[in-house]
């Protein structure tokens, strides 16, 4: 069973900069790909941003490209999502999301509880 716990969101002005971090449990971090993903009230969940087991690929929604950056550490067990630049429609609750294997390939085996995110005019 893999375990993860989302942190660092909170209530930042337009313009401004938050690092969500999610630590997990587990011991085969290293060979998951893993992924960040939002939901806004009234709105599907969506992807945010991915990043491959190894670190060595990342893919990001069109809607965030060059503003945030996925990254992980897999010493750690923990990835990070940096985000600058930010603006209201980024308001929402992100997710981080383990997948079964190496790739982002089909839906994420496994969800944390989600850190809100506020962006405010």
């Amino acid at each position: 069973q893999v375990q993860l716990v989302e942190s660092g969101g909170g209530l930042v002005q337009a313009g401004g900069s938050l690092r969500l971090s999610c630590a997990t449990s587990g011991r085969t971090f290293s060979r998951n790909a893993m992924g960040w993903f939002r939901q806004a009230p009234g709105k599907e969940r969506e992807f945010v941003a991915g990043i491959t087991s190894s670190g060595g690929s990342t893919y990001y929604a069109d809607s965030v490209k060059g503003r945030f950056t996925i990254s992980r550490d897999n010493a750690k067990n923990t990835v990070y999502l940096q985000m600058n630049s930010l603006k209201p429609e980024d308001t929402a609750v992100y997710y981080c999301a383990a997948f079964g294997g190496i790739l982002l390939s089909g839906v994420p085996s496994y969800w944390g509880q989600g850190t809100q995110v506020t962006v405010s005019a």
